[in-house]
């Protein structure tokens, strides 16, 4: 049964007679966007949805802690892990204000939140799924659940090319004018994002980077000092080096875990953390809870402070900057007695803490996995497509869309944006030759 407030999506049978016009592989937020302008553009086009889940939408229903973040107020290429000219033209033809626009027709009112994240004002993910669904159902685009494709084969060209793929799937064949690809990544694999796209595309003559977690919580030593202090969430400045240079630098909130660490710093500098491990670069990660402050500066603070306060002692005075639970698991990491006078801090100890405020080594041991990742880092390579419809360079007729692209977006809906960009420029293409 189709979700409640959604009616009139016909599930059809599959034969080897079967054809359309257009066939987007994959349901998710992208190849949903797709169907929709695709139908929109022809609205004589036969457009069929192929997913090989049992419910569509399920990585929609859990994005945002289960109330979907749609986009954000205000979306650049900056934003994103990619080309930053081709991220660009993408943003160009459809925008943050375009998502706006476009949710509202589709009777989806958003909200935005203080950190700029855009939400439905029903605060349900469910809201999101179900109107691009009743869009779907009005537009007649035939949704296939169950439908997995393991295979694509272009037909030989001819003076009437007419269909021009042959697909295969779970359930049988279907033929098609025009392909586009949208089966996502790997991240979140209980919801049906498996990667498998990957190898299809691959078989057509495409190729695809590593790929690896992104905005994914971090695992920490066990015998460090997170678990003690779980639930804890501050802002902070996260440095990550790669060789021993710096390749990420980002302040954001962080929450500290059982496990480790989480929080949309840690998820936004998460890539770059996995990218350095699989690559052999010997990943490190420091934590400053003085943002902004380099050594010398949060020396001269502490100091001030103790010329002010000398009397008093050492962990509630830090107690004034930073949060209690903090102050006494770190100072008992750096091995300096919190029960001491400002004015009696030895200059190692003072050189200790300033250390361990400024630049505290972070134990990971490793990321948490791809159950925990919410996008993936790698795909197909932004320059095998063509940025202005999302036309593969190596297949004519074939599109690929979200995240099977080798872009990837930082914490804050800037992923669902380039879902609902690629997919609105690949349906209208689509539509159009």
């Amino acid at each position: 049964m189709p979700p409640k407030g959604v009616h009139a999506i016909a599930l059809y049978p599959a034969s080897v007679s079967d054809t359309c016009d257009i066939a987007i592989i994959g349901a998710g937020a992208a190849g949903l966007a797709a169907a929709i302008y695709a139908a929109e553009a022809d609205r004589r086009a036969r457009v069929v949805l192929l997913d090989g889940a049992k419910k569509v939408g399920a990585k929609i229903l859990v994005a945002g802690g289960g109330r979907c973040n749609v986009t954000h107020d205000h979306v650049t290429s900056d934003d994103f892990n990619g080309s930053r000219t081709f991220v660009r033209h993408v943003l160009a033809a459809f925008n943050e204000k375009d998502a706006v626009k476009w949710f509202a027709a589709l009777g989806v009112e958003l909200k935005r939140e203080d950190t700029g994240k855009l939400f439905p004002v029903t605060d349900s993910a469910r809201t999101v799924l179900d109107a691009l669904l009743h869009r779907c159902a009005e537009l007649r685009i035939e949704l296939r659940e169950e439908h997995r494709v393991n295979r694509i084969d272009p037909e030989p060209r001819t003076p009437n090319p007419e269909p021009r793929f042959l697909i295969s799937h779970s359930q049988g064949t279907l033929a098609a004018r025009r392909v586009i690809m949208a089966t996502g990544g790997k991240s979140l694999p209980l919801t049906g994002s498996d990667g498998g796209g990957w190898s299809i595309v691959q078989s057509l003559g495409h190729t695809v980077t590593p790929t690896y977690p992104a905005l994914v919580p971090l695992v920490l030593e066990p015998s460090f000092f997170h678990a003690a202090i779980s639930g804890l969430s501050l802002d902070v400045e996260l440095s990550t080096f790669a060789h021993g240079k710096l390749a990420d630098r980002r302040t954001g909130s962080l929450l500290w875990t059982h496990f480790g660490i989480s929080g949309p710093v840690v998820m936004d500098a998460s890539r770059h953390w996995t990218l350095a491990a699989a690559t052999g670069a010997k990943p490190r990660m420091t934590c400053s809870f003085l943002p902004g402050l380099d050594f010398a500066a949060a020396e001269k603070l502490i100091l001030d402070h103790a010329q002010r306060h000398a009397k008093r002692l050492l962990a509630p005075s830090l107690g004034a900057l930073l949060p209690q639970r903090l102050v006494d698991v770190l100072l008992r990491h750096a091995r300096i007695d919190g029960e001491v006078p400002l004015n009696q801090l030895s200059r190692d100890d003072r050189r200790s803490l300033v250390h361990a405020l400024t630049a505290l080594e972070l134990p990971v041991l490793r990321d948490r996995g791809w159950n925990y990742a919410e996008v993936t880092a790698g795909g197909v390579p932004l320059n095998e497509v063509h940025h202005r419809d999302m036309q593969s360079r190596r297949v004519p007729g074939l599109f690929l869309v979200g995240e099977m692209l080798d872009c990837d977006g930082r914490i804050g809906g800037f992923n669902f944006q380039w879902a609902w960009s690629t997919g609105y420029l690949a349906g209208r293409a689509a539509a159009a030759v």
